[in-house]
């Protein structure tokens, strides 16, 4: 493989990457978009084994060997983790490819930095690192150190499932930690700095070290309610780290692919922090989580008498309404339920109800968790809203129905400047003429609060596992 097709066949992965994001950026066009990405990263795994070929074949070195072993591996891997991955666990599974990405942007830094020459940074063994190198290497592999820690934490929280207190959705947090992080922060560039003028082993060991710990410490103290935000942030974060090796690989697939990866990441980022009302620079800082969720949790513990009904009682409202508009939640995908869902707002339309879903940009556990579900069940992408597109409707919607939604319909967003959601852009479900909200429990959501518009005169709650209920509002509207 000669380098001009090598060339020519990265640019035209670089193209499918580009597409793929365009397709990706709406609902009707993600399957072309995922299968563009697909394309594109095939071509580029492709001709990098013909790359590294031509390359092991020029050294009389087995290393190819090992690279296929690698990809037979890691392919076999994570295609049974695909397989077998749930809806509810997909958070879990990006934070843990989050992590993966940024451990081998360590690694391949590692490597570089032991045996440059391996990898055609420099001519020969002994040959001293450019120092333009040596500040990518610093660049690359701290970012990944990062990302890897991070990421780590990130999954820990959104699993529940271990009883360590890092791994807690609750923020960690104790006295001097901004300065402590400013402090590691500070003594990372410091010593990225050296060992980009010196080539120190030493320094450049000591900034690795430094990024694990900081990666820890800027994720502990944030708490579920804002993990949407720190998936996408971390998403960014691994593209940079690929970029940044890119450049000290010479690699222009790695540069491109780690670039479009690290800049759409912050922009989602950017969108996610709109929708909940932080500041961008302290979600990059990793320094928001706590100070959002510093607050009581107003009413947590009181206990409040709610207006109850069955599912055959949701199903009058719904089948005498003109207007109906769904909030999904995470309880939804829990539950298993949007099969269920799909079924009864079919039923709801041939009897001549306008059915809508009202989607809240941090809804579930990472961005677009909820428009996934609902596209798993193929409901129509007509009938999905974004908030600002739908929120003006639901003063005029007769019925609302929440289904495991929580913080994203709290009205204390708006009515209460002392909470600590104050001001985050919430769907405004409490305007609609009756609500009705299924949950398990009068448990409280990511961000600890009771939710005012389960007492609402007008709010009915049903309580239950939400496919259970939902079955049984099928059978009643039939």
């Amino acid at each position: 493989m000669s380098m001009n097709l090598i060339t020519v066949l990265y640019l035209v992965a670089s193209i499918c990457f580009i597409q793929a994001l365009k397709g990706l950026s709406h609902p009707t066009t993600s399957r072309r978009g995922n299968l563009f990405g697909m394309i594109g990263m095939g071509l580029a795994i492709v001709t990098t084994i013909g790359l590294m070929y031509k390359l092991s074949a020029e050294a009389t070195s087995p290393g190819i060997g090992w690279v296929i072993l690698g990809l037979l591996a890691g392919g076999t891997a994570g295609s049974i983790m695909a397989k077998r991955v749930e809806m509810t666990k997909m958070p879990e599974l990006v934070a843990f490819m989050h992590s993966m990405i940024g451990l081998a942007a360590v690694f391949i830094a590692i490597a570089a930095v032991a045996e440059p020459q391996s990898l055609g940074i420099v001519a020969a063994l002994g040959d001293a690192i450019p120092a333009g190198n040596r500040l990518e290497l610093f660049l690359g592999a701290a970012i990944g150190a990062v990302t890897f820690s991070g990421s780590v934490i990130a999954f820990g929280k959104l699993s529940g499932k271990y009883k360590f207190r890092l791994f807690q959705g609750a923020p960690v947090s104790f006295a001097g930690q901004h300065k402590i992080n400013l402090a590691v922060g500070i003594a990372i560039l410091v010593l990225g700095l050296y060992f980009t003028f010196t080539g120190s082993i030493t320094a450049f060991t000591l900034l690795l070290i430094l990024a694990f710990v900081i990666g820890v410490l800027i994720i502990i103290p944030i708490g579920g309610a804002d993990m949407p935000v720190v998936v996408s942030m971390l998403n960014s974060y691994s593209g940079w780290a690929a970029a940044g090796i890119g450049f000290s690989l010479n690699n222009s697939m790695l540069i491109i692919a780690g670039s479009l990866v690290g800049s759409s990441g912050a922009i989602l980022s950017y969108i996610m922090c709109k929708a909940m009302n932080r500041s961008f620079f302290n979600v990059i800082l990793g320094g928001f989580g706590a100070e959002a969720d510093a607050g009581p949790a107003t009413g947590s513990k009181e206990q409040r008498p709610v207006k109850s009904g069955s599912s055959d009682d949701a199903a009058f409202l719904l089948t005498n309404a003109d207007t109906v508009v769904i909030v999904p939640g995470y309880g939804l995908a829990v539950a298993r339920a949007q099969h269920a869902l799909m079924e009864l707002a079919e039923k709801l339309t041939h009897r001549g109800v306008t059915v809508k879903y009202a989607i809240h940009p941090v809804a579930g556990r990472m961005p677009g968790h909820m428009n996934v579900l609902l596209a798993e069940a193929e409901v129509p992408y007509e009938q999905v809203f974004e908030m600002e597109d739908i929120n003006s409707e639901f003063g005029q919607t007769d019925v609302v129905l929440v289904l495991g939604a929580n913080d994203v319909v709290n009205p204390a967003a708006k009515n209460d400047p002392k909470s600590p959601i104050a001001g985050m852009p919430i769907l405004e479900a409490y305007k609609a003429k009756t609500v009705i909200v299924n949950k398990r429990s009068m448990a409280s959501g990511y961000a600890g609060l009771d939710n005012e518009l389960f007492y609402l005169d007008k709010t009915m709650m049903v309580f239950g596992d939400a496919k259970k209920v939902i079955e049984d509002m099928v059978k009643a509207v039939e």
